[in-house]
């Protein structure tokens, strides 16, 4: 009797004929797909059920703990995956029913062919050296080649060329994100000579909007934002990175030198400051600074972060999935996930952001004109300080200390602020209401006849800069008088002082809720409770609890609250008249309150002298050097020259240091003078450190060739770009590829692993990718792209080519998607007549709906509340829009932008409701719809000739007779109704801040305005056909 595997067997063999396949199967296109789909999350690199590994091929030939093989090579009736798969009995067969995955006949019978011809595997594609191939014969360049080489199998050629007005829209908004000019499309018209096609796709490359298209896919990827992300989501400054990619695309920089200064810029010799913003792609990614945040844990989620995104952008893997363990589907382990995670591990940056502005390490954007001025300014400081010097060696002084009879000391107040502030002092104010001084009539005076007064829902100041210094001496006592309003009390309220800085403050009330300066050290010094509200209250404070030293000139003070009602009234300090005792005339009085303290103006000898103290033995010649010090810097009783010079260099250094504050600067990315350790986290938890590991790349791929001492991130990126690495030249050529043509050859063009797609034609992508590794020119690659009869194919098909090739997956037909977020507001602003085509800079804040960003701000986030900006930057391009991670702008999120919190390979494309109503509703689009109106009804007299002018600026065409008849009726309708309603044609033609074009009665300008939205709308217009 034959046993019941047998009898399975035999049967399997019977029934097989009627699917099976034809041909030699290929293990990386037909099999290892159906394995990775139903087999390999409990038999590969994961999981191990059973003992047993299908994406190996020892594993599989020797089988599990059962010792049966699961492949037999050639004998598929001897295999137990073919038994399996096969089995009647439910709780042999595979994949067991709990996995609710079920193998079509199909695929059985492609797995049992695949046996029967031998059982071959192949190491995943990704992973294999790329090859040299061999373009098919036929006509046309490679590119179309290869394409019609996998047509011709399927019985498909391509289109016919798509018409020219069509062409040179499609490479307007691939290149420049925007539409032709109608001077562009009339040239292009008209150039009938061979070449015509090439010469027009070169002038967009030549386009300085050009750099700004190809930037916006590069940010996606590195997820550039303009806020730290998670709780405050404080705006950071790193609009430099964003400019330096603009500007490396706009000069066609070859992608290797692109791809090594983002990843090690810093560490090529004689680093230039460019090179330096370009490492900010380490630092794009989301920070926080929350209080009660662990610091170690901070380290390693943003060196995780960074080392995810590295896999995602160079190596088209998600290899963040081994970060708590191996890979459960691809050849990554954990060890190979935090051996590049070794490469980020030591960074430079500290684990808290600080809700910063600038978070080091940074580096300033000198332009040459900033660096003349500093050099200048130097040169005088220095000038000055040597004038000092001579004028104090020549000055006369006895030191009050040193008379026997002296005066009784008598205190005295030295008013700051007392219905006027300091002659020559800078009053401002924040957020932006400017300070105000009220009377006894309009609100509270204590004394005199002027006081301030601020109501705020939030953190807001009075600010005083730049007023002659007021040098204070030992026990000197700040004041200030306050009275806050019982209706309405402030959380809080602070005092803050400026010498070198903004370094000294006094709080009271919340402490927490003004989170300016360290805590709980001389920048924010907690005082107590709120003061008694409804009643004036005098503020009082030793100078020395805020860090105000003895002869210490105090520049500015700024009156800070966080919400109410609050008023201020004289502001000042206590000082004592007794000249032993006051520093700024006792040279005994201020060496000794100097005694360990640094200090930075004085030269390093009588610097050393001073801090040691007067107690300490000294020559004559190095007391007389102390002396000359205090006599050019500090003393009071010095002749007019002397104040009159030091004057000169207070100018000096704080024209200097404001160079300084106004001159932005990015983030940069260092690393640490000393490594960190780095370890496997087991289980991906930032303290329970496993194996020690060092930086070095993954396994699966060709070493690292680093011997003797410790890799590091440039040799990391030359790796990555060396000819033996397979992948980064793949996922590169693939992604542009995808934004070309929508999608790319390997449509998972995030993940290459073997649960991505199998590259739809892998001898194109081979051949893209082996020869752009041969020099890194994208706009080469670019044009090979868009020269090639697959891009100048017709969009428009025949309902049986959309049938057999829906997804266009062979590129039968041209490539025809919607345009993104920024290209459809760019778009509209464009052909508005709006669009200001200023490049760089902090990111702008359009026109944006109510509460968006307000109720996810934080109390305290200067981010809270959106202040639209007004003028031009209103309608620059949309690259430059202000990105906050917890709230992007509205108009972008609607159409599919991502918030960058993470890397971002390829956009979703949706197509809802709520887009149709933004375009036909939003202010910015309404305005540019009128925009385009004024240009209608001032380019041309007739209707009939502005309506075809419409179709030629939106679409590059002229509209047939269809669409005249259609829109016609439509304007004589609401000609009609806008006459006779003219508020509602006064209401849609004053709608967003541009002037109302002039010369045009406001009915005329709705009705035209409806058009123009009309015709914006089209799907033709909001589609790259």
């Amino acid at each position: 009797m034959k046993s019941p595997r047998m009898t399975a067997l035999v049967l399997l063999a019977v029934c097989f004929g009627s699917v099976a396949l034809a041909g030699d199967l290929a293990f990386n296109k037909d099999i290892r797909p159906i394995l990775a789909e139903h087999c390999l999350s409990c038999h590969g690199p994961g999981k191990k059920n059973g003992g047993l590994r299908l994406d190996q091929p020892e594993a599989a030939f020797k089988g599990g703990k059962s010792g049966t093989p699961a492949v037999v090579a050639g004998k598929p009736e001897k295999s137990a995956l073919i038994e399996r798969i096969h089995s009647d009995v439910e709780t042999e067969r595979m994949p067991p029913a709990s996995t609710r995955k079920v193998l079509t006949d199909r695929e059985k019978a492609t797995l049992k062919q695949w046996v029967a011809q031998g059982g071959k595997f192949e190491g995943h594609w990704a992973f294999q050296p790329i090859q040299t191939v061999t373009v098919p014969a036929g006509e046309g360049s490679p590119i179309d080649r290869f394409l019609q080489a996998r047509l011709a199998q399927a019985g498909l050629t391509f289109r016919q060329e798509a018409s020219r007005p069509t062409l040179i829209r499609r490479v307007s908004f691939t290149l420049t994100g925007l539409p032709p000019t109608l001077a562009e499309v009339d040239q292009y018209l008209a150039d009938q000579s061979p070449g015509a096609y090439e010469r027009m796709v070169d002038r967009y490359f030549n386009s300085p909007r050009h750099g700004e298209e190809m930037a916006r896919h590069w940010l996606d990827l590195a997820r550039y934002a303009d806020t730290h992300g998670l709780h405050l989501d404080n705006e950071r400054q790193m609009w430099a990175y964003r400019d330096w990619v603009i500007n490396s695309f706009n000069r066609n920089q070859p992608f290797d030198q692109f791809a090594t200064q983002q990843l090690a810029g810093d560490l090529l010799p004689n680093a230039t400051v460019d090179q330096k913003v370009a490492t900010g792609f380490l630092r794009c990614g989301p920070t926080t600074g929350e209080g009660g945040s662990i610091d170690a844990e901070w380290i390693y989620r943003n060196a995780v972060e960074r080392t995810s995104t590295v896999f995602t952008a160079f190596l088209g893997l998600t290899g963040g999935c081994a970060q708590c363990h191996d890979h459960k589907f691809d050849p990554i382990s954990a060890k190979d996930f935090y051996s590049l995670y070794a490469f980020f591990h030591s960074a430079a940056d500290p684990a808290m952001d600080g809700n910063a502005l600038l978070t080091a390490p940074t580096v300033k954007l000198e332009t040459a004109a900033v660096l003349n001025k500093k050099k200048t300014l130097d040169e005088s400081i220095t000038r000055l300080k040597n004038e000092l010097k001579a004028l104090a060696a020549a000055e006369k002084y006895i030191d009050p200390a040193s008379i026997k009879d002296r005066p009784t000391a008598v205190v005295k107040e030295d008013l700051w602020f007392d219905d006027a502030f300091p002659t020559g002092a800078k009053v401002g104010a924040s957020p932006g209401q400017p300070t105000r001084l009220v009377d006894a009539a309009s609100g509270k005076v204590h004394s005199g006849k002027k006081a301030v007064h601020r109501v705020d829902a939030g953190l807001a100041q009075d600010v005083i800069e730049g007023m002659p210094a007021k040098t204070l001496v030992a026990g000197s006592r700040l004041f200030a008088q306050v009275y806050l309003d019982p209706a309405n009390p402030p959380k809080a309220i602070m005092l803050q002082y400026y010498t070198s800085g903004w370094l000294h403050r006094a709080v009271w009330g919340d402490y927490g809720v003004i989170d300016w300066g360290k805590a709980n050290t001389t920048e924010r010094v907690h005082m107590g409770k709120l003061p008694e509200t409804g009643k004036w209250v005098k503020l009082e404070m030793d100078a020395a609890r805020l860090g105000i030293t003895p002869a210490t000139p105090v520049t500015g003070f700024a009156l800070t609250q966080f919400g109410g009602s609050v008023h201020w009234d004289r502001v000042g300090a206590e000082t004592s008249s007794d000249p032993s005792a006051d520093a700024s005339k006792s040279l005994a009085a201020w060496w000794k309150s100097q005694k360990g303290k640094d200090q930075p103006e004085a030269d390093a000898p009588e610097a050393g002298f001073i801090k040691d103290g007067p107690e300490a033995k000294r020559t004559d010649a190095e007391k007389d050097q102390v002396l000359r010090y205090y006599l050019a810097r500090v003393s009071t009783t010095v002749s007019p020259k002397i104040v009159e010079t030091r004057n000169q260099l207070a100018e000096s250094k704080t024209a200097r240091a404001k160079i300084d504050g106004d001159t932005p600067g990015s983030f940069i990315f260092t690393d640490l003078p000393n490594p960190r350790e780095s370890h496997v986290m087991m289980r991906g938890a930032y303290d329970k450190p496993g194996t020690r590991v060092e930086p070095t790349t993954p396994a699966v791929l060709p070493p690292l060739a680093v011997k003797g001492r410790r890799a590091t991130r440039l040799d990391l990126a030359r790796w990555l770009l060396s000819p033996e690495q397979p992948l980064t030249a793949r996922v590169t050529v693939n992604r542009f590829w995808q934004q070309i043509f929508g999608n790319g050859l390997v449509r998972s063009s995030g993940d290459f692993g073997t649960q991505g797609d199998m590259p739809g034609n892998p001898e194109l992508l081979d051949h893209l990718a082996s020869g752009f590794r041969q020099g890194w020119d994208v706009r080469a690659l670019f044009r090979q792209m868009l020269t090639s009869q697959a891009f100048r194919q017709d969009s428009a098909a025949p309902s049986e080519l959309w049938l057999r090739d829906p997804e266009n997956k062979l590129l039968a037909r041209g490539p025809r998607f919607r345009l993104d977020a920024e290209q459809v507001r760019d778009n509209a602003l464009f052909l508005g007549g709006l669009l200001k085509e200023n490049m760089g800079g902090r990111g702008t804040l359009p026109y944006q709906p109510p509460n968006i960003w307000e109720p996810v701000g934080f109390t305290g986030s200067n981010t809270r509340n959106y202040t639209q900006d007004k003028g031009e930057k209103l309608y620059t391009r949309s690259i430059y829009v202000f990105l906050k991670r917890t709230a992007p702008a509205p108009f972008m999120s609607n159409f599919d932008a991502p918030n960058r919190e993470t890397a971002c390979i390829k956009r979703e494309r949706s197509n809802t409701p709520l887009q149709a109503l933004q375009l036909m509703n939003d202010v910015q689009h309404v305005e540019a719809a009128r925009g385009l109106a004024a240009r209608l009804i001032h380019g041309e007299k007739s209707d009939e000739a502005r309506i075809a002018l419409a179709y030629r600026l939106t679409l590059s065409r002229e509209p047939s007779a269809d669409e005249k008849r259609a829109v016609g009726l439509l304007l004589e309708r609401e000609l009609a109704r806008y006459r006779k309603d003219t508020a509602a044609a006064a209401k849609l033609a004053r709608v967003g801040e541009s002037p109302v074009p002039a010369g045009i009665a406001e009915p005329e300008l709705a009705a035209w305005t409806l058009v123009s939205n009309l015709v914006l709308n089209l799907d033709e217009t909001i589609n790259r056909n």
